[in-house]
């Protein structure tokens, strides 16, 4: 579920199985991301939260079950730290090229925040009948930043750990240059992975962008790089900004 009429080009995926789904993240909140897997699936669903930043926790409240890694915990019961409420709604009303339903203001918007049904760790097991999705916990951009890989099919979720087209965001105080590097070697390890998708920009991307990624480690190692102010690091396929 794609929302491509606001610049952040935000990407949610619904994964079905047998017996129950997941919902990774729910998107901006614009407009009501339930109204659309009501009409998809009457699975029981968990949401799984890549990271707590407002373009992914937008409808959480609209469900029962979230969850969420610990070291995201206190920002989705308490707000993002380091981000007032002033920037969270010039962000949300920022460069938006569709209408938005009627009950969208940006003036009075409210980020999620809420205790979630439970805490994700890394290696743990969502089996959803006659699918299995692995939880890989994969700090940098946020401190409780998770990747999900669906063994079954080899999909792997990377959340905004690797995306295409704009910048991969590590420069921000509660991100981690370091730790961001380390978590796109551990994903470009993952083995039998046949399409990646990102949270942000193109929809699906051909996996030998992990190639691409193991390089660039090598690269921003080597050159001590991975450190607050160097700047924009564009590699084949995707770019980084420390």
């Amino acid at each position: 579920m794609s929302e491509y009429g606001h610049w952040e080009k935000v990407h949610s995926f619904l994964l079905l199985g047998n017996q129950q789904g997941v919902l990774i993240d729910t998107g901006l909140g614009i407009d009501n991301i339930k109204r659309i897997t009501d009409q998809l699936t009457s699975l029981p669903l968990k949401v799984i939260t890549t990271h707590v930043h407002t373009d992914h926790i937008g409808n959480h409240g609209e469900f029962e079950r979230i969850f969420v890694h610990k070291g995201d915990e206190d920002w989705l019961i308490n707000g993002i730290q380091g981000l007032t409420i002033e920037q969270i709604r010039k962000d949300i009303r920022r460069d938006i090229t569709l209408p938005t339903p009627e009950t969208f203001d940006p003036d009075t918007y409210q980020p999620f925040k809420g205790k979630p049904t439970g805490l994700l760790k890394d290696g743990d097991i969502f089996d959803l009948g006659n699918r299995r999705l692995i939880i890989y916990h994969t700090p940098g951009h946020t401190p409780g930043h998770i990747s999900v890989f669906d063994e079954t099919r080899g999909y792997l979720f990377t959340g905004d750990l690797l995306y295409d087209e704009t910048p991969i965001y590590a420069f921000y105080p509660s991100t981690n240059p370091v730790d961001l590097v380390n978590s796109l070697e551990r994903i470009a390890r993952i083995p039998n992975v046949k399409m990646v998708y990102g949270s942000h920009n193109t929809l699906g991307l051909n996996p030998i962008i992990l190639d691409e990624a193991k390089i660039a480690v090598k690269f921003l190692r080597e050159n001590d790089l991975a450190k607050f102010g160097t700047g924009i690091h564009k590699f084949n396929g995707f770019s980084v900004q420390f």
